[in-house]
């Protein structure tokens, strides 16, 4: 979209990692802000209704709203709440650009509702493609919605083929840092603490995606969500452990040269990229020094030991409904291990059983991907029971 100018955006999860830097890049650019969401009352979201004053603040808890709305009932502001108010603040007409910075599948729906409504999407949540990329993709082509990745790798790929003048893509090569455990076994893994596995050495993120990163499903995850947003096969993809975060991703051409995106790991920097694309402004990230940077080292991933990135490999061939299957699986098994009811294997554990119980649609109707996905959570409760 040549000369696209972002001037406002809607927040959708303001108060997570994303949400909060998403905020700290629109103040540097003068971006104004016209809608925040979140899921439940925090004085974090009070702060930033009265900093950066939206014309409306949407909490999906109906009693949070209630809360927030006596907050600022000395302010303009409309407090909406529920899923309708999540996708009214999602579709707000005075925002040109939509960040979509829920986790989960609850970023579906919202992301569909600025979708329709023509918005540019700075696409942070990454389960929207796991679960129903297909139909996001067909729904930005009928609506005239361009899709813009904020994860760090796939931004990476989408800046490398800027310049590749329409020559077809031979692979894309997603980094990661290999989490904490980089170098343990599968036996070794199962003693690692919520703790443990919540210390990230690269990266800044909320504790879902911190877990996820630890098991590397969060790779296996944005391998899916890679080949929706590039139109490529599973196997057009491949993922380096990169324990440097430096080298964001590569992208392989047909005449084998590969282009990479380097960077310090600093998530505004993809953010910013998302909002001002075409346009590069100068950001709050630091500069990267080569010169001063350790060496960087590239390694094949581990799948014996890191079974959940095995487990998404295998599942991105499946088709979209064991995708929301293993998505809604991890997003409950993640929760319990959060709350020390099962182990760190665990997660691998419950996620591939109920994967084998799960029945695989073909042209999945939305209804039916919501279906699996609310299926698959109820195994996983079932599972946990019986432990």
């Amino acid at each position: 979209m040549t000369g696209f100018e972002t001037r406002r955006i809607s927040v959708l999860g303001s108060t997570g990692s994303i949400g909060t830097q998403t905020l700290e890049a629109a103040e540097h650019l003068g971006i104004g802000v016209c809608a925040l969401t979140a899921n439940r009352s925090t004085a974090l979201i009070e702060e930033q209704a009265r900093r950066f004053r939206p014309s409306i603040v949407a909490l999906r808890d109906e009693d949070s709203a209630a809360d927030i709305r006596t907050r600022l009932a000395d302010t303009d502001i409309k407090v909406l709440s529920g899923e309708g108010g999540i996708s009214e603040a999602a579709s707000a007409p005075e925002a040109d650009t939509v960040v979509t910075a829920v986790v989960g599948v609850a970023g579906l729906k919202p992301t569909l509702a600025a979708i329709e409504a023509g918005k540019r999407i700075a696409l942070s949540n990454k389960e929207t493609l796991v679960c129903a990329g297909d139909h996001v993709t067909a729904a930005a082509e009928r609506y005239g919605a361009e899709i813009i990745p904020v994860d760090s790798e796939h931004s990476a790929v989408f800046q490398c083929i800027q310049g590749s003048a329409g020559n077809p893509v031979q692979s894309i090569i997603l980094t990661a840092s290999g989490g904490p455990f980089r170098g343990m076994s599968y036996d070794e893994l199962a003693d690692v603490t919520p703790a443990m596995a919540l210390r990230n050495p690269n990266w800044d993120m909320g504790a879902k995606v911190t877990i996820d990163s630890a098991t590397m499903m969060n790779k296996g995850l944005e391998v899916i969500e890679a080949m929706h947003l590039f139109s490529v096969a599973p196997d057009m993809i491949r993922v380096l452990v990169h324990p440097q975060s430096i080298v964001h991703s590569m992208v392989e051409f047909s005449d084998g040269s590969v282009a990479a995106q380097l960077a310090v790991p600093d998530m505004r920097l993809p953010i910013q990229y998302a909002l001002t694309y075409p346009k590069r402004c100068p950001s709050l990230a630091a500069r990267l020094d080569l010169a001063h940077t350790a060496a960087l080292t590239f390694e094949e991933p581990d799948l014996s030991a890191f079974r959940c990135l095995a487990l998404a490999l295998d599942t991105a061939r499946r088709g979209e409904t064991a995708c929301a299957v293993m998505n809604a699986a991890n997003e409950e098994a993640v929760r319990f291990f959060l709350e020390g009811r099962i182990g760190f294997n665990g997660i691998y554990e419950l996620i591939a059983g109920v994967l084998e119980e799960a029945n695989v649609i073909e042209d999945p109707s939305l209804n039916d991907i919501l279906d699996a996905d609310a299926e698959a959570r109820r195994l996983v409760h079932v599972a946990v029971k019986e432990l």
